[in-house]
């Protein structure tokens, strides 16, 4: 696991919560070349919470003492909730539903670059954020799910850009945004997760494995967890 990164790396998990982002502390956590795992989400110490700005530039300086990351993911995502479900039509927009889900797939990651983005590693390091396939707008034939789709799309372009400015000055240093497929997960279960999808430990090794092959020429890509490259 992880070959292309040093003999001993540090990584970080923001989302650790969720299912994929539990998955990916277990299998780091018992990697013999991973010296350290930090797990971030609501209820952790430091603690992070899209919904509250500030937490996250603090999350991140609550960390800056210690030793920087060779590896960083943000697992967190937002498709559905108590009162809210993808959309199938225009009619089904509304400002609370767009709202909702570009803050936690789109406005909170995009916080995440800028504020962790420093705490990578000089050498090889990468930043991982989970995406969609669904976001890709040159793959897009069936409609539908709209906050969903758009949100993915405008992760993806924060990644893009973010990753232009980042090789000005961290040349090392890659940015990638990756899909993870159906996941058999609360996210994925009112869509028939349960059966379709994969468990969220092979999941996350799958992923694992696809950011073990990236190199900095391929900063700013849009990445499947199968390492295919995604159309944007």
């Amino acid at each position: 696991m992880m070959a292309s990164l040093p003999d001993q790396f540090h990584a970080l998990v923001i989302g650790a919560s969720g299912a994929l982002g539990a998955a990916f502390v277990a299998l780091l956590e018992n990697s013999p070349r991973c010296a350290s795992v930090r797990a971030l989400h609501r209820h952790s110490t430091p603690s992070l919470d899209f919904a509250d700005e500030a937490s996250i530039g603090a999350a991140a300086a609550a960390l800056a003492s210690g030793p920087r990351f060779h590896l960083i993911i943000n697992a967190t995502g937002l498709l559905h909730g108590d009162t809210l479900m993808p959309e199938k039509r225009l009619a089904d927009l509304s400002y609370e539903k767009m709202q909702a889900l570009f803050l936690v797939n789109t406005m909170g990651p995009a916080m995440v670059l800028r504020h962790f983005t420093p705490l990578l590693a000089g050498e090889r390091a990468i930043m991982a954020l989970l995406s969609a396939k669904v976001g890709s707008i040159g793959d897009n034939r069936l409609g539908g799910w709209y906050s969903y789709r758009a949100s993915k799309s405008a992760l993806n372009m924060m990644v893009r850009t973010a990753a232009i400015e980042l090789a000005r000055n961290q040349k090392h240093s890659v940015l990638v945004a990756l899909h993870p497929g159906t996941v058999n997960s609360s996210l994925s279960r009112p869509f028939r997760g349960e059966s379709i999808g994969r468990p969220a430990d092979v999941a996350a090794r799958d992923m694992l494995a696809v950011l073990d092959t990236l190199t900095p020429d391929d900063t700013g890509s849009f990445r499947s967890y199968d390492g295919a490259t995604l159309p944007w």
